[in-house]
């Protein structure tokens, strides 16, 4: 390299971002949001595309020398919230394709034991780029950016993702939506929100993509059905208990003041009642959160619509003819599993499992039981202790008997075999025989 040239400032911070040194790193990524902002200005142009993928690439490595699980979570929040200090919705969506051709490019060089860091990176990089639409009030062209910026970088054939990319992406996809906006989205925006993929379910040749949008996309929703109209439920009933707090307000301001205080609270304070509300939906945030509402019957036509057409592949018309089915008997009012959830469902299989193998273990030692019904008699007629010990040493005794002869008979045998063989007792013998003849 000439002396005395200077770098430009992305490659400057990219350098520092990949330093050895945390301190250095740290730096380089507070000064990269201040020349973000800088840079994004309208006076100043904005960036390139060359120069967001120089500037990915030290955020990669940066996320890489990160050591120690809380602060890598740290460092790939600080990473990901970087996406809101561009001044543009253009220069986000540079920023955005800059980060899926960054980890498209260098999967296949991160080993095992870095995967996760990246898989969390993935993560909040995708929700911060829906916290962006929710920021334009979910504009449906904003939607269609997004979606578009997505798909062609993730999931079309002319992408060059790898499939733990494209995995992971329809893996998390739905779960951040409705992180981000269930409690917002109606269910015509969801509807367009999983429309991209219900167009590459159709068309597309890769199993792995078919198999993952059916069963993280769809049969998620169709799984989720009960939570969802759970919801539903609980909205419609705090709006109902909210017009009768009204109505009761309004009645009580027409009335007298009378000598002794009123029980009620007055209007505008907080109720008790609100504040468990204010918890449940806390605890619902932290927990499993609230869930994406659909028009079950509009999903089910729309998937239909393109299943139908010529040309679909028969291997994904029968997919898609599945879920179709499902959607349908969910907008007809019949719900999977009789609405039961799934952690209850999977209980009760679990024990339905367990009942199964303790059948069997009866049954087989039935047999076992048959043959020894005699010996059950009789310890049913006298359960006592002694009873048992004389039982035991019954059974010790004869098996004593029945192994002594078996023993014995058999030194015998050679015994005899060997006397025959060498002592002298056989001609005497056989000189006695012939003298009683004789006489």
């Amino acid at each position: 390299m000439v002396p005395g040239v200077q770098l430009p400032p992305e490659i400057q911070l990219a350098q520092r971002l990949a330093g050895n040194e945390q301190v250095t790193r740290d730096r380089a990524v507070r000064k990269l949001r201040k020349y973000i902002v800088a840079r994004t200005q309208p006076a100043a142009g904005g960036f390139t595309q060359d120069e967001l993928l120089k500037v990915w690439k030290g955020l990669f490595y940066c996320m890489w020398m990160q050591d120690k699980p809380l602060l890598q979570e740290e460092l790939g929040r600080t990473i990901s919230q970087l996406t809101q200090a561009f001044q543009t919705t253009e220069a986000q969506h540079l920023f955005l394709r800059a980060f899926w051709q960054t980890m498209i490019r260098e999967w296949a060089g991160i080993d095992r034991l870095r995967l996760d860091k990246f898989y969390l990176l993935m993560r909040m990089v995708l929700r911060e780029s829906l916290k962006a639409v929710r920021t334009q009030g979910w504009e449906e062209r904003q939607i269609e950016q997004l979606l578009e910026l997505l798909t062609t970088e993730i999931l079309s054939p002319d992408s060059q993702a790898p499939n733990g990319v494209k995995s992971h992406f329809l893996e998390i996809f739905l779960e951040e939506l409705s992180k981000v906006g269930a409690a917002e989205l109606t269910a015509d925006q969801n509807l367009r929100f999983i429309d991209p993929f219900c167009q590459i379910a159709a068309h597309t040749k890769d199993s792995l993509v078919l198999h993952k949008i059916a069963r993280n996309i769809f049969e998620t929703i169709v799984e989720q059905a009960p939570l969802a109209i759970e919801d539903l439920m609980n909205e419609l009933d705090a709006q109902t208990g909210e017009d009768e707090v009204m109505e009761g307000d309004e009645l009580s301001e027409g009335e007298q003041e009378q000598d002794t205080p009123s029980k009620r609270p007055p209007a505008g304070s907080i109720h008790r009642g609100d504040l468990e509300v204010d918890k449940e939906v806390q605890d619902d945030g932290d927990g499993s959160g609230p869930v994406l509402q659909f028009d079950y019957e509009a999903v089910a036509n729309r998937l239909f619509k393109l299943a139908s057409r010529q040309s679909t592949p028969s291997q994904n018309r029968k997919r898609l003819y599945k879920v179709i089915r499902k959607l349908q008997e969910l907008a007809g009012g019949t719900f999977p599993e009789d609405d039961v959830p799934e952690k209850a469902y999977k209980r009760l299989l679990a024990g339905r499992r367990e009942r199964k193998k303790n059948r069997k273990r009866l049954l087989r030692l039935q047999p076992q039981t048959e043959k020894g019904d005699s010996e059950a008699d009789t310890s049913s007629l006298d359960p006592s202790p002694k009873t048992e010990r004389k039982r035991s040493r019954r059974k010790a005794e004869k098996t004593n008997q029945r192994g002594a002869p078996r023993r014995r008979r058999k030194p015998r045998q050679m015994s005899s075999a060997r006397a025959k063989a060498a002592s002298g007792q056989q001609p005497k013998r056989k000189r006695k025989r012939p003298l009683e003849s004789e006489k």
